[in-house]
């Protein structure tokens, strides 16, 4: 493991450790405009995390649990997030473009100004989430459910 890879897993401890004590020990995830090109998330719980402005084209976080978090401005262009739990989440600006959201819960989750364009958002729920000023040339749509 290299020393990117041992940083990151040290403050996604302190994270699970903030989530599990709902706050009283660990650290708050901030991750806002950090460089996470191609990172490997899968099934991580980054509840309420910050991660506002950070570059994850390409990343990899299938089956993680984001609800509540702060992905506005994020650059997730590419992005292979099928299964993800985005319900309630902060995507305002939101580079989604080519993104993987097959299956995604978008319940509730905030995202205006954001660019879908080209998503693949096949069985995603969308229930209660806003679209106006969203970006969806392109997208992939069979099987949405709004419900």
């Amino acid at each position: 493991m290299g020393t990117y890879e041992a940083a990151l897993e040290i403050v996604l401890q302190a994270h699970k450790l903030w989530v599990e004590t709902d706050g009283r020990e660990g650290t708050r995830l901030d991750l806002s405009g950090a460089d996470l090109v191609r990172a490997t998330l899968s099934g991580a719980n980054l509840y309420g995390a910050d991660l506002s402005g950070a570059k994850l084209t390409v990343a990899v976080l299938a089956g993680a649990f984001l609800s509540g978090a702060d992905l506005s401005r994020a650059d997730l262009s590419g992005a292979m997030l099928p299964e993800v739990v985005l319900s309630g989440a902060g995507l305002c600006g939101a580079d989604l473009k080519r993104a993987n959201l097959y299956g995604a819960d978008l319940s509730g989750a905030i995202l205006s100004g954001a660019d879908l364009s080209r998503a693949y958002l096949s069985d995603a729920n969308l229930y209660g989430v806003d679209l106006s000023g969203v970006n969806l040339s392109g997208a992939i749509l069979p099987e949405v459910s709004y419900e």
